[in-house]
Parts: C-alpha cells; structure tokens; sequence
C-alpha cells in the first residue's frame, strides 16, 4: 500500500473513531442528570466538588504516566477552562429561575453558533443536508424538552442566564477545537477542569450554596459523576473534538436531551409522553444521517482563517 493511501486509510479510521466517541461523550453527559438528582447538593456545589475530584483524579493519572501539569498546559486550556465554567454556573443558575425546559432549549441552540464558526473561521464544509439532518435533530430535541413535565415559573433572569450559558458553551466547544497541535486532548482536558473548579468553587459560595462535606452516599454518586461525565464525557469529546468536524460534535450534542429523557424515565420512574418518544426517534435518525452524510465525503477542515 502506498504512503498515500494508507494516510488517507488512517484519516478516514480516525473520522469513524472521532464520530465514535462524540457519540459516547453525550450520552454520558445526558445521563449525568440522572446521576445529579441521587446527589443532596446544591448545582454548582456539585460542580465544583465533581471538577475538583476529577482534575485530582486527572493529575495522578498523568503522573503515572509521567507527564507533569505545567504552565504552559494551564495557560493554553484558560480560555475553554474558564467557557466550561461560566456555563455551568450559569445554567444552575438558569433552572433556578426558569424553566427547565426553557433553559435545555436555549441551550439547544448551541449547533446553531457553533455551525457559523465551524464554517467562517475554519472552513468546514456544511451540505444543505446536514443543515437539513441538524434542523430536524434540533426540532426533535426541543420537542422532547418541551413536553417534559415542568411547572416551574418562568421570569426573564433566568432566560438571560440560560442565554449567557448559551454562549460560554459554544465557547468551549470552539476553544477545545483551538487546541489542536497546541495539547495533547489529556492535557487540555486536565487544564480545564482546574480552571472549572477554580471558577465553581467561589461561585457555590457566593450562591450560598452548602459546600459542607459530602455525605457517603453523595460521595459515591460524585464520584460516578466525574469519572462518568468527566472521562465518558469531557475527555473524549476533547479528544474527539480534534478528529472530527467542529459542528458536527456540537450537533450530537442534541442527542443530551432524548438521552437524558430516557434514562429518567428507566431509572427515576419519570413520565415519558408518546410525543416525546417520537421526537427521541427522530433525534437519532437524524443524527445518524449526520454520520451518514459524513461516511460520504472527505470532510478535512482547512486550517483557521484570520
């Protein structure tokens, strides 16, 4: 086999792996909601100590293996650290003064942001179809968050927070996709964790929120959720995030919701409308035409525009 084919045999085997584990990253954080609710904390309580947890957890494992955090890895990872941060704290933020619903759908829109980054500052191509898949996708997600059983009363701060969470969340996915050549995905995953927790940790205080020792059992249910959410989820979407197109990681992310409605409805005995079966359904016929769309064509992103 010629040097050629086999470079194109190994982008095209690392597409597969990339679009692999987006998938498995989302699915993680959409059961993540489920692991929350068995935890008698606060939101950004839980954050805070999951974050901290996981970067400790992060800094033996890279030790082991003899790579030290540095500087450099702190300085590089600040900016998508601080992304991930913000938007945690403002989505808690959100849900305690808006609907849950609200705040998921505004979240929604993240592909959406993502899309018009992925294709103005580093020239992924985006077909009418996969404009098409993601719109139906995007739908299909609203459609099960909205018919969510949800009475909490609604008011315009908490929509201004599920706004600015919005943004920092797009933001992260966009500086994760930065790093690329800069840090290896353990490296930048370790850095914004810390920089998670240094920002959460302040924050559950100034919320008032009770920062006091977990309990056993919470401690249990903290630590599936941060080696859960954190290796399942945020180490390998940061690593995915660098194999695979910008949008179309941001795009599975749509995939949280019908996760996160599903696993509910198996594991806390939540309601699970007819509707909202249905929508799951189309959630994930479209996302698999997504990963069909991207199995036909060779989409290498260019390098970043300036």
């Amino acid at each position: 086999m010629s040097d050629a084919a086999a470079t194109a045999d190994t982008g095209e085997s690392v597409d597969r792996l990339g679009i692999t584990g987006a998938l498995v990253a989302v699915t993680a954080w959409g059961l993540s909601g489920v692991i929350s609710k068995h935890i008698d904390m606060g939101g950004i309580a839980i954050a805070a100590y999951r974050f901290v947890v996981y970067f400790l957890a992060l800094s033996v494992f890279m030790h082991l293996r003899g790579t030290r955090i540095t500087v450099r890895m702190l300085r590089l990872s600040l900016w998508g650290g601080l992304a991930l941060g913000v938007d945690v704290a403002l989505f808690f933020s959100a849900v305690k003064h808006t609907s849950v619903a609200n705040a998921t759908i505004v979240g929604a829109l993240q592909p959406v942001l993502v899309a018009i980054v992925a294709h103005r500052f580093f020239g992924e191509r985006i077909r009418p179809r996969d404009i098409g898949f993601g719109s139906i996708a995007l739908v299909g997600a609203v459609v099960v968050v909205l018919n969510a059983a949800d009475s909490t009363k609604t008011d315009i701060t908490g929509d201004i927070f599920a706004v600015g969470a919005l943004f920092a969340w797009a933001a992260y996915f966009i500086f994760s996709k930065l790093a690329k050549g800069k840090l290896t995905g353990n490296e930048y995953t370790i850095g914004s964790a810390f920089w998670v927790g240094v920002t959460n940790v302040p924050l559950a205080f100034l919320f008032g929120q009770d920062m006091s020792w977990p309990s056993a059992e919470s401690w249990m249910w903290l630590l599936i959720l941060a080696f859960g959410a954190g290796i399942m989820g945020h180490s390998i979407m940061n690593w995915a995030i660098q194999q695979i197109p910008l949008w179309v990681g941001s795009t599975f992310t749509l995939f949280i919701p019908p996760v996160a409605a599903f696993s509910a409805w198996i594991f806390l005995g939540e309601q699970l409308t007819a509707t909202q079966m249905v929508a799951m359904a189309v959630v994930v016929l479209a996302l698999g035409g997504v990963v069909a769309g991207q199995a036909s064509i060779g989409n290498r992103p260019r390098p970043l525009r300036r």
